[in-house]
């Protein structure tokens, strides 16, 4: 087949849907299943206790959707006993290889076997890696270029969606009759399992993610993806560069290259920081497997489960951290608050929530930042916004996986830094007075216009309580006691309120103005706005000296 027309060649796949109704999620096949599951669970000698080693092995046995439920527990002491999260990231490590007669099934399946000869030259028989949900090849187009080739294991779907499915549905029975905090974290488990499967088993995705990442980091010359060949790939295939790198963890074959583990580690954390701050895009899973280091680059492989935190996100995660390294417990507690998806008011127990955070920043308050555990640290912060009532976002989540995972990856290359201080140093550098000033000025206009609807709705009961007093259809009986001190205080009362509303005008006007392209500018906004914004805190500086020599009371 010509080039050209390789180029055009495009896979015929099945219908991808966001939701469940691609599956086959039938009541039949989830009693077949959960046989199937009851089978092997009593095999790992359940009911009844079981050992961390044997709950490690059930999971294996019982397929690759429990096993990525086994890596996602590990990061949950609050749900398991310490001994069984610890078993639980051996799951990490490369599963059975699959047999390369399915492999070469599969590719036939997707391509057809003429075309599959067509496209691809040649297959390694011997996997490069092989994990629970894909297996890697290396193989070399017909164009002469060396690829990898992500296989995923057949089935393996299907599989995973009907197990997810059920343990969906036990959650959700058992829920009826357990109210209990870490019963609601299990079913976050189960949601975020669902979203993560959706992530890794369509390789389009993964691809998407590998070109958005090289656009990210453009710019940063010591870090690489594999470049795609998305005109190969499809749902169920996924075809990259080859990358013949050194393995992060080889230290010693590192060394003999003559590469500096210190700069390694360093600039891994720096980049990383800079992916969860600056772009809001990173690799929710690098660890050591996933990172490799070639002509000077860290080149990050398989992009299939990524994070995104928005513009506030960023700025709250940031704030988090400066807290941390200023033992600063209200800053910490603000940030939580602002990251929040969801607070119970009605459970949340302000001044215990702070103490709480106090006791965390006074426990870590005598080691250097450079030196802090972060997986602790996050473990205590994340258990004590849940006893509070306080749900986080999903992404929270994601970027502490992330966090946790990246630095246990560079922390043998490290002598004197942590993820925390770099990302401590990369918050303080990147500060811009006026964006913060900008930032700023954008949260005191969004309070200002909550509070004028507030002021514009008490003004409209007001007006039809004076509309119906005026027509006589509302009667007030006053007695008026020292009227003449009276109305001069209302006098005084009604000049500040409107001094008031003036001064919430220019602050409302002036920050709409801020952020519009208007020239001339002072200190980077425009001048109209500049001085709106003087005029407004000349104003309010006045209101305020008058009240303090009134000594009246606020």
């Amino acid at each position: 087949m010509a080039e050209n027309a390789l180029l055009k060649y495009v896979f015929t796949t099945r219908a991808t849907v966001s939701g469940q109704d691609q599956f086959d999620l039938s009541a039949a096949t989830r009693r077949t299943r959960m046989r199937q599951i009851m089978a092997i669970a009593r095999k790992h000698g359940l009911p009844g206790s079981i050992t961390p080693v044997q709950f490690r092995a059930m999971l294996e046995d019982l397929g690759p959707s429990f096993v990525k439920i086994g890596q996602t527990l590990s990061t949950h002491s609050d749900i398991l006993p310490q001994p069984y999260c610890d078993e639980l990231k051996k799951l990490q490590a490369d599963s059975d290889p699959l047999p390369f007669d399915e492999v070469l099934a599969v590719l036939d399946e997707q391509y057809g076997a003429a075309r599959r000869r067509e496209v691809l030259a040649e297959i390694d028989p011997t996997p490069l890696g092989s994990a629970s949900l894909a297996q890697v090849h290396r193989g070399r187009l017909v164009t002469g270029e060396d690829v990898a080739i992500k296989v995923q294991r057949p089935g393996v779907r299907e599989t995973m969606a009907l197990d997810i499915e059920i343990m969906r549905k036990l959650v959700g029975r058992l829920g009826r009759f357990i109210k209990d905090d870490q019963f609601v974290n299990l079913q976050d488990v189960v949601d975020e399992m669902w979203t993560t499967f959706l992530q890794e088993t369509n390789f389009c995705q993964e691809a998407s993610n590998l070109e958005e990442f090289a656009r990210n980091n453009a710019s940063c010359v010591y870090v690489a993806v594999p470049k795609v060949h998305k005109q190969y790939s499809n749902e169920y295939v996924l075809v990259m560069e080859y990358v013949d790198g050194v393995p992060i963890s080889h230290a010693e074959e590192l060394q003999a290259r003559g590469y500096d583990l210190d700069e390694i580690g360093t600039k891994l954390l720096d980049n990383y920081a800079s992916q969860v701050l600056d772009q809001g895009f990173f690799h929710a899973d690098p660890h050591p497997g996933n990172i490799l280091i070639r002509g000077g680059q860290i080149v990050y492989i398989d992009l299939g489960l990524v994070g995104r935190l928005g513009d506030s996100d960023r700025a709250d995660f940031g704030a988090m951290v400066k807290a941390v390294g200023m033992r600063d417990s209200a800053g910490l507690s603000d940030a939580l608050m602002r990251f929040a998806v969801k607070v119970d008011e009605s459970k949340v127990n302000y001044p215990q929530f702070l103490e709480q955070l106090d006791s965390i920043i006074a426990k870590y308050a005598s080691e250097d930042v450079s030196s802090i555990d972060i997986a602790a640290f996050l473990g205590e912060v994340l258990q004590v916004t849940r006893d509070s009532h306080v749900v986080l976002p999903s992404s929270v989540t994601n970027v502490s996986r992330g966090v946790i995972t990246i630095e246990g990856t560079a922390a043998p290359y490290l002598k004197d830094q942590s993820i925390i201080s770099i990302i401590n140093r990369h918050v303080i550098e990147s500060e811009d007075p006026l964006a913060e000033m900008k930032r700023l000025m954008e949260d005191t206009a969004r309070g200002v216009v909550t509070s004028s609807r507030g002021l514009m709705q008490a003004a409209t009961y007001s007006g039809q309580a004076l509309k119906m007093l005026t027509r006589g259809q509302l009667r007030v009986n006053t007695e008026m006691i020292g009227s003449d001190n009276l109305f001069r205080g209302m006098s005084t009362i009604f000049t500040r309120v409107t001094l008031a509303l003036i001064i919430m005008g220019l602050f409302i006007g002036s920050s709409m103005l801020a952020l519009s392209p208007l020239e001339p500018k002072l200190l980077g906004v425009p001048a109209l706005a500049f001085l709106g914004f003087a005029a407004a805190v000349v104003l309010s500086i006045w209101v305020l000296v008058s009240i303090l020599r009134s000594g009246s009371k606020f």
